[in-house]
């Protein structure tokens, strides 16, 4: 990793350590097909309290984890920038399947794809049935 890359992904992690301050506020997910590899980021601007996303991107990256990958990290940095977020927050771990229910598998159902995540929550990682 080169010193210009390593800086991006240092600045992204100090972002989301700054804590709030002020809208727009951009939200960095990362989910993979288990708790220790992300496959997936998906970027919202929140423009202000209780709004839905004014925009929203995703990459995916299926063989590099998403956190490690300089072009993703650059292009996160300057989604960001480009739709003036004051404020980044960030989950520390991957938030569950990067495939979307009712998209790539049927509604109600755990993901053929990503035996991880059956019968977990997704934010705590803990079995629930």
């Amino acid at each position: 990793m080169s010193l210009k890359d390593e800086f991006n992904r240092k600045k992204l992690q100090k972002k989301t350590k700054n804590g709030f301050a002020g809208y727009p506020v951009a939200t960095v997910s990362f989910y993979g097909p288990t708790n220790i590899f992300a496959s997936k980021v998906a970027v919202g601007i929140i423009p202000n309290e209780g709004a839905e996303p004014s925009a929203l991107d995703r990459w995916v990256n299926e063989t590099t984890d998403v956190r490690n990958d300089p072009e993703i990290i650059d292009q996160i940095l300057r989604f960001i920038s480009a739709n003036g977020a004051k404020s980044v927050v960030s989950p520390s771990e991957i938030i569950g399947c990067p495939h979307e229910e009712g998209i790539d598998y049927p509604e109600g159902q755990s993901c053929p794809n990503c035996h991880y995540w059956a019968g977990r929550d997704r934010f705590t990682g803990n079995i629930i049935h």
